[in-house]
């Protein structure tokens, strides 16, 4: 029997660091993720964004960065090129001019992409997108589990009148029952607010609200070991805005808030998701023209390797 040779990365060697295609770890593409077991695929939009935009942009950004990324995790032991067969699919083509239309099309692309039993990581593009991302993960794996590392809640009933943008997914996921309300773990949640109980309306549906300031000085490796306990064997779904960081960390994007997690904190959480049956991941709200040295779009690179790390194959 042959062993099955999976797509591998580009290696250094082979191409200096700084040439060849600007693919997620310079990985081969494919138009559609028939064959894969995990695809990464960029959602590149700022539409749904209320103050600084060019998340729109994120995703290229992070496809860039990921270039200094190689192929094993050397903290974890993770090999999920030996195990796996992982593409770039490029981009979902949104309309820009108009965010009900993009967040339908959003929802089509993923239900084709997990028609193919695969497992998709996405690159963002602001917050709104995890709402429709979620829509098609239902119809496949029914509610989920969410872990939703963040600055901010995103429950807002409304933005501007409007019920679909960044601010809003996580209500919306809430009413269209997409998740399981017991199993809803907000990290990082800080800053300031409209009224005292800005927070309270996760934890009133059940969420489990861990703020910023409970994080501060500590690992948070317990915390993520209580959360797999709770979780359990449900699927879950992984999300992470990149201004759960503090800025001096990822400065790249457009709501920042002082006070933030750092990148250990960030690498305990994702790597606190290993037993966990992840159905989807995503990571959102990197902005590049904030982002003067690169680092925000390369600190979403790592973690979006660290997700793919974590996926249920490549320890199976």
């Amino acid at each position: 029997m042959t062993t099955p040779r999976f797509n591998q990365p580009l290696g250094g060697n082979d191409m200096p660091r700084f040439g060849g295609a600007t693919t997620m770890m310079r990985l081969p593409t494919q138009d559609t993720a028939a064959g894969l077991d995990a695809c990464f695929v960029g959602v590149p939009m700022d539409i749904g964004a209320s103050n600084r935009s060019g998340t729109r942009h994120g995703p290229r950004a992070i496809r860039a960065e990921s270039c200094m990324l190689r192929p094993y995790n050397m903290a974890t032991g993770a090999g999920p090129f030996a195990k796996m067969q992982v593409a770039d699919i490029g981009d979902v083509a949104i309309n820009t001019f108009d965010l009900k239309k993009t967040a339908d099309i959003i929802t089509q692309a993923y239900h084709e992409i997990l028609s193919h039993d695969c497992v998709p990581l996405t690159l963002g593009g602001d917050h709104t997108l995890t709402y429709p991302v979620l829509r098609a993960i239902r119809a496949k794996h029914g509610p989920v589990a969410l872990i939703h590392i963040d600055a901010h809640a995103d429950t807002n009933e409304h933005m501007f009148g409007e019920a679909i943008a960044h601010g809003t997914p996580f209500r919306r996921a809430f009413e269209d029952g997409l998740l399981i309300n017991d199993k809803v773990f907000q990290i990082g949640l800080r800053g300031t607010g409209y009224a005292p109980g800005d927070f309270d309306w996760g934890r009133e549906q059940g969420f489990s609200v861990i703020p910023a300031e409970e994080c501060w000085h500590k690992s948070l490796t317990p915390l993520m070991a209580d959360i797999r306990a709770q979780i359990g064997d449900a699927p879950v779904y992984l999300t992470y805005d990149i201004d759960s960081l503090d800025p001096a960390f990822a400065p790249g994007t457009g709501t920042v808030e002082m006070g933030g997690l750092t990148t250990i904190q960030a690498l305990e959480i994702v790597r606190g998701c290993k037993g966990l049956n992840l159905v989807g991941c995503d990571l959102v709200e990197v902005s590049p023209q904030y982002d003067v040295s690169g680092c925000t779009a390369l600190i979403g690179s790592n973690l979006l390797y660290e997700m793919l790390c974590v996926l249920p194959k490549t320890w199976a």
